[in-house]
């Protein structure tokens, strides 16, 4: 009798992981493309704080009500990109610039330091898949939005007092969330720095000649010849010059420029920052 014997199928060949796989478990120091996850964090957090961010609309209100209006009494008209404006359209393109800085520079400096040095919350992200990158990129996202809500309330603001003076100022929020990515992203590289509370005074020392000095309250033409020089290269200008152009219609190529040297700030400044948090997290 022939002695039939059942013949089973080739195994498969073991299949390669799939890119899904691949993308879960990511070696230390590289991107996970998982960084609103850090976002969502920041949010979850921020809704138990909320009078704290809130908070963060009052001052460029206080200043715009004091000096704005009040000074203003006093000063009339100021010389703008396009000729004389009143005081108060002066200052307040000034202070919404100052605004996106302040909400970024302070969230990416204070909150990351906490979370760095003492909460130790990096180190637990990277015990996930996440890296380096992700945390540098979400940080820096959630500084914008938080940097972009007190601009878009102070826009309202502007709006409401009529010191809005051309249809550009719809790219006003805009060009404030490019404000705040830049200022956020080189307040994260300088956190990574800072050893102490007490390196927080550095960051005062930078943030408050920047918004008494970068033609916030007055004209770039008070200043002699060579401090105008260093005025013109300081970030808080070319935001301030930036905003003053949207708001009052004296669009130009100049704009172009100051774009891109906050496109510079953002690029330049996440990278360092997720090099340092990669060498200290990891080392």
């Amino acid at each position: 009798m022939r002695h039939e014997t059942a013949t089973r199928p080739p195994a498969p060949a073991p299949s390669r992981p799939g890119a899904g796989l691949l993308l879960r478990v990511v070696p230390p120091g590289l991107y996970a493309g998982r960084s609103h996850v850090l976002v969502e964090r920041s949010y979850l957090v921020s809704r138990r704080v909320w009078l704290q961010v809130v908070s963060g609309f009052a001052e460029p209100l206080f200043f715009l009500f004091s000096l704005g209006y009040g000074l203003g009494q006093l000063v009339t008209t100021v010389e703008g990109p396009d000729g004389p404006v009143p005081y108060a359209a002066f200052v307040a393109p000034a202070l919404l610039a100052a605004s996106a800085m302040n909400g970024a520079v302070y969230e990416a400096t204070f909150n990351l330091f906490f979370k760095f040095k003492h909460a130790k919350v990096y180190d637990a992200v990277l015990a996930t898949p996440l890296g380096p990158v992700d945390i540098a990129v979400g940080e820096a996202a959630w500084c914008l939005i938080r940097g972009g809500l007190y601009s878009g309330g102070f826009l309202v603001v502007m709006l409401g007092f009529g010191l809005v003076g051309s249809p550009w100022a719809l790219l006003a929020l805009p060009a404030c969330l490019l404000v705040a990515l830049g200022f956020a992203a080189v307040g994260m590289a300088a956190a990574t720095f800072l050893r102490s509370w007490h390196d927080f005074d550095l960051v005062q020392l930078a943030v408050m000649p920047l918004f008494l000095f970068s033609t916030t309250f007055y004209p770039l033409s008070v200043y002699p010849g060579w401090l105008r020089a260093v005025v013109q290269c300081t970030p808080l200008y070319h935001a301030i010059e930036l905003m003053r152009d949207l708001t009052t219609g004296h669009v130009g190529w100049d704009a172009l420029g100051h774009v891109a040297y906050f496109l510079v700030m953002a690029v330049v400044g996440v990278a360092l920052a997720a090099r340092r948090l990669g060498k200290l997290l990891l080392t």
